[in-house]
């Protein structure tokens, strides 16, 4: 495999990632890089992104529902006004990953977010977008980062400010998650925000 872009079903092409299984697919062509804005939609990124760790995304992909429910729907006020019972409840919820520090760190996230200002988490996320002029376009695989200057940054910022479970390989997940950064592949059909919705 070259580690460029495949032919998916329909013959158009996609990063490899995306095509194991359909999941992927429709992830990768109606979310992933695009842009995501809001406290609450970022929030839900970096937990998902710091339940992922050790894990597929795909495990991760396929009980997002579970982790919506379980966590009301990743609302920054809600969550920070979880207790020891909810924590528990977590904890035997089989809808989700079951990790007590990933838990753990959530609710320390929430309480600590709770106390910002509204838009303050974006902003400070959107802060470390780099210049896509400075960035070419990644031909295979191999062109893709997992860690950036930019996510070292976002990172260390973030534990600045009292977060918890983001490293920087984490924080670049993140970044191209949620549209920070364009890493579709150059002859990707959902580079630039393409794809097929």
């Amino acid at each position: 495999m070259s580690g460029g872009t495949e032919p998916a079903a329909d013959g158009r092409p996609r990063c490899p990632w995306g095509l194991s299984t359909e999941d992927y697919l429709t992830y990768h062509d109606t979310e992933w890089g695009r842009p995501v804005h809001g406290d609450d939609a970022l929030f839900e990124r970096l937990c998902l992104e710091a339940f992922q760790s050790g894990l597929s995304w795909l495990t991760i992909l396929r009980r997002r529902e579970g982790f919506r429910s379980a966590f009301a729907g990743f609302s920054i006020p809600k969550v920070a006004e979880f207790t020891d019972t909810d924590r528990e409840r977590l904890l035997a919820d089989e809808g989700i990953i079951r990790n007590r520090a990933k838990v753990d760190a959530t609710l320390a996230n929430a309480r600590e977010l709770a106390g910002w200002a509204e838009g303050e988490l974006d902003e400070l996320i959107w802060s470390y977008a780099p210049d896509a002029a400075d960035r070419p376009a990644p031909r295979t695989l191999a062109d893709v980062p997992a860690v950036t200057p930019e996510s070292t940054a976002l990172a260390k910022d973030l534990k600045k400010r009292g977060l918890r479970f983001i490293g920087p390989t984490t924080a670049y997940a993140l970044m191209q998650a949620c549209g920070l950064v364009d890493d579709h592949l150059a002859d990707c059909v959902a580079r630039g925000g393409g794809g097929t919705s």
